[in-house]
């Protein structure tokens, strides 16, 4: 794992080779060294690991998105403030099954740190509720699940959210 700086440094030395390669009248090494300027951009932006432990989650493979995500030793310098949001909200999905404590950690520094999509904020607020739920706590499970409600754009968590409400009616 790079430190997030040594992406942008290598993609700097990449482009000034291509610049010189450019310069040398090697248009088709210039070519290439830019098109290979871009995979380091691209995981700047996009970590490599969360991008494989979204893949193993969506094979329903919870211990290869673990290992996954085990390989990002110091997520704070490893990670933009995104990519450090998705990793707590990716263990927060794992540890959800096992321990509820940890999960509510992990779901509120997601949230803090960001999430750039909606339906993924939904999600981690849906989770949050439904610990709140378990504990009892009722207007805070009431606040979190209309949240998440307001950031369900495309009702994909529509059942959820109603399954969740009619569980608060019976507290």
């Amino acid at each position: 794992m790079f430190h997030r700086n040594i992406k942008l440094i290598l993609a700097g030395l990449l482009f000034v080779t291509a610049i010189w390669q450019f310069t040398e009248s090697n248009i088709g090494n210039g070519i290439f060294l830019l098109l290979l300027t871009i995979i380091p951009i691209l995981l700047y932006f996009k970590n490599e690991y969360i991008l494989l432990a979204f893949l193993k989650l969506r094979n329903q493979d919870f211990a290869g998105a673990k290992m996954w995500l085990d390989k990002i030793k110091n997520p704070e310098t490893a990670l933009i403030q995104k990519q450090q949001g998705y990793y707590n909200y990716l263990n927060g999905l794992m540890v959800s099954q096992t321990n509820l404590n940890q999960a509510e950690k992990f779901f509120k520094k997601a949230i803090s740190l960001g999430l750039s999509m909606d339906q993924d904020l939904a999600l981690a607020k849906l989770n949050l509720a439904g610990i709140a739920l378990s504990r009892r706590r009722k207007l805070e499970a009431t606040n979190l699940l209309n949240e998440a409600k307001k950031l369900d754009k495309h009702n994909m968590l529509k059942d959820q959210i109603a399954m969740m409400k009619e569980q608060l009616r019976r507290i």
